[in-house]
């Protein structure tokens, strides 16, 4: 969906002039907002693109992190997948997501064995808790795909980092 196709049904939702009254603009630019942008096109860029935007030229992902967090939900990063033809065993990627989970696991034990969780290991088990949903969200589409290997080759590759951070 584009931007402007969600602000033409978020308008069918929202009273424009309440909106533009609450954004300080006028009634004529949220509708702008909901046309196409462009050179022979009538609309206007929105605030949605200008997220895409800011996003695109920082590649920062704490810009969808923050507006996630002020949806109430956070942002969990999508797998790359890549083209299908580089079939692995389902073996070896269901036990990639099994080791992910079990040492997220791992994570919040040692942390509540004081039976008091640190800010430190807070950020920990968030950060192992999104790795694991970006595994598992790459795992399903590669089922989809018929496609494992890339599953354990990226499953190597965090458990070796794992593995030096622990030394």
């Amino acid at each position: 969906m584009k931007s402007h196709e969600l602000f033409r049904d978020l308008l069918r939702q929202t009273n424009a002039k309440q909106m533009a009254s609450e954004l300080g603009l006028s009634p004529s630019m949220i509708y702008k907002w909901a046309e196409p942008a462009g050179d022979q096109q009538s609309g206007t860029p929105n605030p949605l693109e200008r997220v895409r935007q800011l996003h695109d030229l920082t590649r920062d992902h704490r810009i969808a992190d923050w507006v996630c967090a002020e949806a109430g939900g956070f942002f969990v990063k999508n797998a790359v997948v890549p083209k299908p033809g580089h079939a692995s065993s389902l073996a070896a990627a269901t036990n990639a997501v099994v080791q992910e989970f079990a040492g997220m696991l791992s994570v919040i034990a040692t942390a509540a064995l004081d039976e008091s969780i640190e800010d430190n290991e807070i950020v920990a088990i968030r950060a192992r808790w999104q790795k694991l949903q970006s595994i598992t969200e790459k795992f399903v589409q590669n089922c989809e795909m018929k496609d494992f290997s890339h599953i354990r080759k990226h499953a190597q590759q965090h458990v070796a980092k794992m593995q030096e951070a622990e030394v």
